[in-house]
């Protein structure tokens, strides 16, 4: 084997080769700027020397547990500072955190737990019956530690061995934590909604979690200092990776349990809030404000959203009211956002309805992405830049994640031709941006959650009266998007649609149940398949 001269002698050592993970940012923050407020709820205010020590003293606690390298602590945690320990102390430790959906219902957590093998449980109070309903069913048994927010007032009591705060407390404010052995080693794992079974785990590596948090302070124009308002749950996709991001920057956290519009608006206010981040449901929240809950902004707030672009209204709306809107797009797989629809200056000049369709693009890879294509799965090769050439969306890149825990079936399929299969179509433009056009898993995406049709579908099948059933997008000016279904009854069966979305709302968790039902003969075509196609255009039009 011949060798490179910068090859021979030039090796890797402790001196010139470190692995990247986002646990460098709070490190750093805390020693350069200590007294700076890194967390504000409520009354509450820590700055970033008290994040870190308590980050460590959380994970001297965790460790003095037994927990090490390769273990899962799950957290079922509303957005706050709790939240954002997590996302240090645990992987201070080498163990990986497992953030749980609040959203979801008793069964599909007590899988996750099972699959994920979770060691230790850390709960929000709000949370703590349902967390109980959970671990009735599961198998495993972890240690459970209550966490009693301050800010919240509502029922629950704790159902755990320890308190978060009593634990914390026990931990070592100096705690030399060990942290990754690799930066390829697990960070984080999330769960997809299930499409056909079980719901998928993925997992993240602190390489991704590094580079994804670097990417989100300059696609956001972050700057130094922002301030960050928690409209994005941190359960999902671990907050975009926002939690690492905003120490990058030595912004501050400004938490948040719940989603009110003039709650918003007044911690926006009290606080100067630069930049927010949220599903289309969040806009809506905003814009449908009274006008006593509405207050001035002290400067234009950047919002990022996800999911299906804003019509031309709401961005109009959302302008006047004080907010730049940039579009994202990324999947659980690819750590939250991966794209942007980076927006060019000449495109200023444009009447309002072209502005809207540069606007209604998925966009391009953002600058720590290496890949980002519209592929034909069966040649791998790239689609025509003509906007018209439908393909799969494929990222490749340090952004993707590890791979499906436990799954390899899945990785292998997911990763197949050495780019990730994302299961969204769409075409390439010209210019190199991309834009969905339909999802090949029919994942509905409502409030910012995936919605399975045929998990809500299998639900409407267990009905007794019930022949078929089709479950669809519809469009919705509020929450993006919600299911309608459209349903067969069994000869000389009667039911109303208020019968049938009960029916649903006692077998899945309420945001997943159909909004609409349509009853009548499902359209088939020669093979006994249901027209899809032709129920997402009767949907649009209901």
């Amino acid at each position: 084997m011949n060798l490179s001269p910068y090859d021979c002698d030039l090796d890797r050592n402790p001196a010139n080769f470190q692995p990247l993970t986002p646990l460098v940012f709070l490190a750093r923050a805390a020693e350069v700027f200590p007294d700076r407020t890194a967390i504000i709820h409520g009354d509450l205010r820590r700055n970033y020397a008290e994040f870190y020590a308590r980050s460590r003293r959380l994970a001297s606690a965790l460790a003095a547990r037994g927990i090490k390298r390769g273990d899962t602590v799950s957290a079922m945690l509303a957005n706050t500072p709790a939240m954002l320990e997590c996302h240090y102390g645990v992987p201070m430790t080498g163990a990986v955190l497992n953030t749980l959906n609040t959203r979801l219902d008793a069964p599909v957590l007590a899988f996750m737990l099972d699959h994920a093998e979770a060691k230790i449980l850390i709960v929000d109070r709000e949370f703590a019956e349902l967390i109980k309903s959970a671990l009735a069913l599961a198998q495993c048994k972890p240690l459970v530690i209550d966490y009693d927010d301050p800010e919240y007032a509502g029922p629950g009591e704790p159902i755990g061995a320890l308190d978060y705060e009593d634990f914390v407390a026990s931990g070592d404010p100096d705690y030399a934590y060990p942290g990754p052995t690799d930066e390829w080693d697990a960070i984080s794992l999330n769960y997809t909604s299930g499409t056909t079974g079980d719901p998928k785990g993925v997992v993240y590596h602190h390489r991704g979690a590094h580079l994804l948090a670097l990417g989100n302070v300059l696609t956001g124009d972050m700057g130094r200092h922002p301030v960050y308002l928690w409209t994005l749950p941190m359960f999902h996709c671990n907050g975009w990776c926002f939690p690492w991001a905003i120490s990058v920057a030595a912004g501050t956290h400004v938490c948040l349990r719940q989603v009110r519009a003039g709650h918003i608006y007044q911690l926006m206010a009290e606080h100067a809030v630069t930049h927010l981040c949220g599903a289309p449901i969040v806009m809506s929240t905003l814009l449908s404000a009274s006008e006593s809950e509405k207050r001035p902004l002290h400067a234009t707030a950047r919002f990022f959203t996800a999911a299906a672009p804003p019509p031309q209204a709401v961005l109009a709306a959302m302008k006047e009211a004080g907010f730049e809107v940039t579009h994202l797009y990324g999947l659980t797989e690819t750590y939250g956002p991966a794209a942007v629809d980076e927006w060019r200056q000449e495109w200023d000049e444009l009447d309002p309805a072209a502005q809207a369709e540069k606007k209604a693009r998925q966009g391009v890879r953002y600058i720590v992405l290496d890949g980002l294509e519209v592929m034909d799965p069966e040649t791998m090769t790239p689609v025509p830049r003509d906007g018209q050439t439908m393909g799969e969306v494929m990222f490749r890149g340090n952004l993707v994640m590890k791979g499906y825990l436990k799954n390899k079936k899945a990785s292998d399929a997911a990763f197949h031709g050495g780019w990730f299969h994302s299961g969204d179509l769409g075409v390439m433009h010209e210019d190199g941006y991309i834009q969905l056009k339909d999802r090949s898993k029919d994942i509905i995406i409502s409030g910012g959650e995936n919605i399975s049709s045929i998990e809500v579908e299998d639900a409407l099948f267990k009905h007794p009266k019930v022949r078929g059933a089709a479950v669809v997008a519809a469009p919705d000016d509020k929450w993006g998007e919600t299911p309608c279904a459209f349903v067969e009854l069994k000869d000389g069966a009667e039911a109303t649609a208020e019968e049938l979305i009960a029916w649903c709302r006692d077998n899945l968790a309420h945001f997943k149940c159909p909004r609409r039902v349509v009853f009548g003969d499902l359209p088939k075509t020669s093979t006994g398949k249901i027209k899809k196609f032709v129920l997402r255009e009767l949907a649009r039009q209901l």
